[in-house]
């Protein structure tokens, strides 16, 4: 099955999402281990080696800050 990237990196994301809020909605990791687990992938883009895919890091990281801003993969309590 060929599926585009835009639609494969939405369902990831879909599902990492789901996958973040279900550990925390059972109690198997904390918010701020999410919140760290989110702050560490956007780390890796934000300071990955210098290269030709700089600005698709840039876009990963940025998307990725904004999900944390906007408490998306957190249930805020």
């Amino acid at each position: 099955m060929n599926v585009p990237n835009d639609i494969a990196g939405t369902a990831a994301l879909a599902i990492c999402e789901s996958l973040l809020l279900a550990l925390n909605d059972r109690n198997i990791l904390p918010e701020r281990e999410i919140v760290g687990v989110l702050q560490d992938a956007a780390a890796a883009h934000e300071f990955a080696p210098p290269g030709e895919k700089d600005a698709l890091n840039a876009a990963v990281a940025a998307l990725i800050n904004n999900i944390l801003a906007g408490g998306n993969s957190v249930r805020r309590r």
